[in-house]
């Protein structure tokens, strides 16, 4: 199997093939009630929104095992119930991230579920939340966040008779992509966008094995999109449970104006962090690899040399290792790096090549999109190579489970291998492998 880095043992459930989370088992022993369960609740200056929420988890169908406040620098500590822990962190700024961090930090669990203290959850949330993960470990679950003007009710009230008849309008497009896909039955790599960090739930295993928030977020928005495409990559699965109920205190962020610049930032921000389709960059030399592409050492110069500049002319955000005779016949190259170098963590696809290829930018990009996320590695056709859907290896290494990343056909592309008829110069002058007619230079 690739190399595929550093990837550690679940330690209890199972995994389903692709994000088929739809057949996580019944009654699996990862579904035991031994399972512990954080809340981590994060604040700021929200007292009351924060006592409503503390009084509805003290209402849930399954309690909460510990619940830990992780307050972003309030002036003064929040109030909270006894058994109830409160960690803090400086004033900085937002840092949402940071404090969650903290918050998680300071649990023991073995399941996690994230809440801000404005939203408040269901008799049904937490249950609800945990169900995957406890029996599919590798799972992060989003919830569903209505709105409502919670402004005067009281915590003592129960949150599903309150909020109703006070609700504001769900934003839309969230709505839609949970319905197009199911319920994020059918997630791709782009789907880190319908992830929402105040209704979040995983395991504490796969919340190290990704590494938690990215704690530089230190502006409003983006490290739950951040923190979910890592997970993606990662190999984990990603579901919405529509019947997991929280109530945000106000309307939808989406609904309100925002400053132009911090909009900008925050794009920005998370466009540096990230490799994932509609996120990333497209041009620029900046933020990580999305696709890793392994040249064979017998490619003769030519060969390669068109090979590297026809696949960086229709992915200049990829890397490509190569030997080190081979770098030095390129040239340098940010995107060049030894043959030897570690695939990187952000990388979701592996391209190893043993001929060359050409093909226009609809060319290289159909052969990415033959991963289908059902199957780990297809072949090229004509024996060029081999691409490999990372995100499908990482998880049957894991598990030690080869069936989890199947191979699957040969896949056809719109590229062709090289022959010795395409020219550098052709290649450069656009004309391949016909060249043009002789001119005639007579007088």
């Amino acid at each position: 199997m690739v190399g595929v880095g550093a990837v550690t043992a679940p330690p209890w459930g199972s995994s389903v093939p692709g994000n088929r989370w739809d057949l996580a088992p019944e009654g699996a022993p990862g579904q035991a009630p031994g399972r512990r369960v954080s809340v981590v609740v994060t604040h700021f200056e929200q007292q009351a929104e924060l006592d409503r929420t503390l009084a509805a988890l003290r209402r849930q169908t399954r309690r909460p095992d510990e619940v830990v406040v992780a307050d972003d620098g309030s002036a003064r500590a929040p109030a909270v119930p006894p058994g109830v822990r409160v960690v803090r962190q400086h004033d900085d700024g937002f840092r949402a991230a940071a404090a969650r961090n903290l918050g998680v930090a300071a649990s023991s669990g073995d399941l996690l579920v994230l809440l801000d203290a404005d939203t408040v959850p269901e008799p049904h949330f937490v249950e609800r939340m945990v169900a995957l993960p406890e029996a599919l470990p590798e799972a992060l679950v989003v919830g569903r966040r209505r709105h409502a003007d919670l402004a005067g009710t009281s915590p003592d009230h129960a949150i599903e008779e309150v909020a109703p008849p006070l609700e504001l309008p769900e934003p839309a497009w969230l709505r839609e992509a949970y319905d197009a896909s199911r319920d994020l039955l059918d997630a791709d790599g782009s789907s880190h966008r319908f992830v929402i960090s105040a209704v979040l739930a995983c395991s504490r295993w796969w919340w190290d094995e990704v590494g938690g928030f990215d704690a530089t977020f230190s502006s409003y928005g983006g490290e739950d999109w951040d923190f979910a495409h890592r997970s993606w990559t990662a190999g984990g699965l990603l579901a919405h449970r529509r019947d997991a109920v929280a109530w945000h205190d106000g309307p939808d962020a989406g609904a309100r104006t925002r400053d132009p610049d911090a909009l900008l930032a925050e794009t920005v921000a998370v466009a540096d962090r990230g490799a994932a389709p509609v996120t990333a960059w497209r041009g620029l030399l900046r933020g990580p690899a999305d696709v890793v592409v392994t040249c064979a050492p017998h490619l003769a110069d030519t060969e390669l040399l068109v090979t590297v500049d026809s696949l960086l002319a229709a992915l200049p955000r990829a890397v490509v290792r190569l030997s080190d005779a081979h770098r030095r016949m390129v040239g340098p190259d940010p995107r060049v790096v030894p043959a030897d170098s570690a695939l990187p963590s952000t990388a979701r696809v592996h391209l190893e090549l043993r001929r060359g290829l050409v093909g226009d930018a609809w060319a290289w990009t159909s052969l990415l999109d033959g991963l289908d996320g059902t199957t780990g590695r297809r072949p090229l056709a004509d024996g060029c190579g081999e691409v490999q859907d990372l995100r499908l290896l990482r998880r049957a290494a894991r598990w030690g489970r080869p069936d989890l990343a199947p191979e699957g056909p040969p896949l056809a592309t719109g590229l062709r291998p090289w022959t010795s008829e395409v020219t550098l110069a052709s290649w450069l002058g656009g004309w391949a492998a016909h060249p043009p007619e002789p001119r005639d230079h007579g007088g």
